[in-house]
Order: C-alpha cells, then sequence, then structure tokens
C-alpha cells in the first residue's frame, strides 16, 4: 500500500494520479515500438540486492540497477539502466536501455523514455494539465475525472536537475534541458532550453551531446 491507504499501481499513487490497470495496459501497449528498442523484457528482478525498495511488477532489461528507497510499480526498465534512491516510477511509465535516473525523481504514468537519456536530481514529470483533489461534487477525483497527458523522452536527451516536464511534451534527441528549467513545450532535436518557462538558447553549445543517429 502506499500513503492513504491507496493501492500500488492499480489505483492511485501519493499523489492521486496513479492509473487504473486498464488504463495503464493501454499506455504499456502504445509503447510498443519502444519496447523493441529496449530488447526482451522478461526480468522481474533488477540484476542487484537493495534494502528498502518497493518493486512490484515491473519488468527489466538485463542489468538494470535499481538503488534503496525506489519505488516502482508497474513500469518497464530498460537493459542496463540505473534508477536511484527515492525515486518513484509509476504504473505505464516506460524507460529505455542505458539510461541514468537520477535520486528524487517522479516519472509517472505516460511518460516514455527512449534509451541513453539521463534524468537529473528532484526531476518532476507532470501527466494532468489541470489537476484537482475533487471533482464538482466534492468528492476526492477517481481515474475517470481526469484526462492523463503523455509525454515523450527521446533518445540521448539530457535533464537537469530540479526540471518539471509538463504533460504533452516531447523533448527531442540529444536536446538538454536546464537545471531548474520548467519545460510546457516541445524542445527541438538537440536544443538546449533553460528558464520558466524553458526558452531555446540562442545557439547550440560546442559541449553539446551530440545527437544520436
Amino acid at each position: 500500500m502506499v500513503g492513504g491507504g491507496s493501492k500500488v499501481g492499480n489505483g492511485f499513487a501519493e499523489d492521486g494520479h496513479g492509473s487504473s490497470t486498464d488504463e495503464a495496459a493501454e499506455s504499456l501497449r502504445a509503447a510498443g515500438a519502444l519496447k523493441q528498442q529496449m530488447g526482451e523484457q522478461n526480468l522481474t528482478s533488477p540484476a542487484n540486492d537493495a534494502p528498502h525498495r518497493l518493486i512490484a511488477d515491473v519488468s527489466f532489461g538485463e542489468g538494470a540497477v535499481v538503488y534503496s528507497f525506489a519505488n516502482l510499480y508497474g513500469c518497464r526498465i530498460g537493459a542496463g539502466s540505473r534508477v536511484g534512491t527515492f525515486v518513484e516510477i509509476q504504473r505505464g511509465a516506460v524507460i529505455g536501455a542505458a539510461c541514468k535516473i537520477q535520486s528524487h525523481t517522479f516519472i509517472c504514468d505516460g511518460v516514455r523514455i527512449e534509451d541513453e537519456v539521463f534524468v537529473g536530481h528532484g526531476v518532476v514529470f507532470v501527466n494532468d494539465k489541470h489537476p484537482r483533489a475533487t471533482d464538482g461534487e466534492g468528492d476526492l477525483q477517481s481515474e475517470d475525472d481526469w484526462e492523463l497527458i503523455s509525454t515523450l523522452v527521446e533518445r540521448g536527451a539530457s535533464i537537469g536537475s530540479g526540471a518539471t516536464i509538463l504533460g504533452g511534451v516531447r523533448i527531442g534527441a540529444g536536446a538538454t534541458v536546464g537545471a531548474g528549467a520548467v519545460v510546457v513545450k516541445d524542445v527541438p532535436v538537440g536544443a538546449t532550453v533553460v528558464g520558466n518557462p524553458a526558452r531555446a538558447l540562442p545557439a547550440k553549445q560546442s559541449d553539446s551531446a551530440p545527437v544520436p543517429h
């Protein structure tokens, strides 16, 4: 169980924006193409042992590592990826191969991260553009009361610590999101964006990561 008496991965997560099993299945079907890139997913445990982890119904690629105090349920983690401490990855999220997910990051349902992506410390993804605690009748919202907004992070992108990624955006291959940036619209391939709201720098920096081919 997750805080507030909510079901892990089949109802609500701590923020009240988990997804039902049916919705999660639909999210995973939509990620079929990415699954092919990640290779066969048939492991139910990460490659390492670590205390105080919550891992439920997660599919791992070979060599994936998850550190202590992580909370993963109903998601996919690609081969060789590393998930840091105090990370939460919700049901329906997909992480590609050779990714680094740093500590205290939150990755919600509807997020697809392709291979070789770096996600810094304390990054937050958002999948609801109009979050509310209750419906019009004053009852706590259920999964039927809000619209899931998907996000795609393409191969080789880098997201700096403390960034917030609003739902419905695409971060292009090889792009860089600066620390603390708030991304509200698509980031072009290879671009570097900074600030709130995130805006592209005038020119690609010489030390930026190469765009994957």
